[in-house]
């Protein structure tokens, strides 16, 4: 199970994240000595997913505490105003707070572990959510996917691509089509590239291109993450992913979403209630040093969209699969 690709690493007195945004062309690391720093990698996507994202978060604090930082505020405030879909962000921050709260003796060592805690357990949980997954994957199954769930959006291996992997592992001869998932492309960019480094086959195709697939009986399932879990079994995933849930629903096709219970939010009651990121203009009307819309026209980017539990066959999680998802199997998977 080992990963082609190491997302975040940690060393000593400063965290490093592979930065997304120069993927798939060259490999480069960002350095990240305090909060504000982190704050800024997961604003601009240096690091993104969910899962990661937490991870980041964690990292972040700790990096405080070793500056000799007392009072956490601005450093909290900068790290929950970074990504305020990706409910993982404010988990690992209130594990974080609690320990701040108890007043270890030495809170910096404290936290630190902590941190190294909250990412080793995510890599485990990346595992069991391949583990889980593994039965719903039929052999020779060609699985649509969206964004990028994999190793780059976690600690490691990936929760929606850690169920691909963990197909592939046991040798059920899948393959992959991988959306590009505008307008960041991280299925183009990310998923795409995670795929070919472990030689599992995948092909790309632009998301418009879905429901042909789909239409002509090319898709057997699809597999996708997720940013926030409403207590009803609602999920806010990647911009697009409604569209795919209801395209998979007219033609039959299981829709799952593979995601670590953190991810869950039991506080908001269905998804209407998720904060939906407005991200920057710039990343609509171009790419790069590439502009293709005309200045001066006005743009709308919501980063999120919400798909209704209805729309889901099952939820994937670590601790186990919610077939048809709603209020009442939800809490019984948190044991609420």
């Amino acid at each position: 199970m080992a990963n082609a690709v190491e997302t975040l690493r940690w060393g000593g007195d400063h965290v490093e994240f592979i930065d997304q945004r120069k993927l798939p062309g060259r490999i480069e690391y960002v350095r990240c000595h305090d909060a504000q720093e982190v704050a800024a990698a997961i604003r601009d996507m240096v690091v993104r997913g969910a899962p990661a994202i937490g991870c980041a978060a964690a990292y972040g604090v700790a990096l405080e505490a070793l500056k000799g930082t007392r009072d956490f505020t601005q450093a909290f405030a900068a790290l929950r105003a970074s990504r305020p879909t990706a409910v993982n962000l404010y988990w690992a921050l209130d594990r974080m707070q609690a320990l701040i709260d108890a007043a270890p003796p030495d809170l910096a060592a404290t936290l630190v572990a902590e941190a190294l805690a909250i990412h080793a357990e995510d890599l485990e949980i990346n595992y069991a959510i391949g583990r889980n997954g593994l039965p719903y994957v039929p052999d020779g199954a060609r699985v649509m996917t969206y964004c990028n769930t994999g190793a780059l959006a976690t600690a490691g291996y990936g929760t929606a691509l850690g169920v691909i992997r963990s197909a592939h592992e046991a040798g059920k001869g899948i393959s992959v089509l991988a959306s590009e998932t505008r307008p960041y492309l991280q299925g183009a960019r990310l998923t795409a590239w995670e795929l070919v480094q472990e030689h599992i086959p995948v092909t790309l195709i632009t998301d418009n291109m879905a429901g042909h697939f789909m239409r002509t009986g090319q898709v057997d399932l699809v597999i996708v993450g997720a940013d926030r879990i409403a207590a009803n079994g609602d999920v806010a995933n990647k911009i697009g992913t409604y569209g795919l849930a209801v395209l998979a629903a007219r033609h039959n096709i299981p829709f799952y979403v593979a995601v670590p219970v953190p991810t869950f939010d039991p506080a908001i009651e269905s998804g209407e209630a998720i904060p939906i990121e407005e991200r920057s203009a710039e990343e609509v009307v171009g790419y790069g040093n590439v502009r293709w819309a005309p200045e001066g026209v006005k743009v709308a980017h919501p980063a999120f969209d919400v798909t209704p539990a209805e729309l889901v066959t099952a939820l994937i999680t670590d601790r186990g699969v919610i077939e048809k998802p709603d209020a009442a199997k939800v809490r019984q998977l948190l044991g609420r």
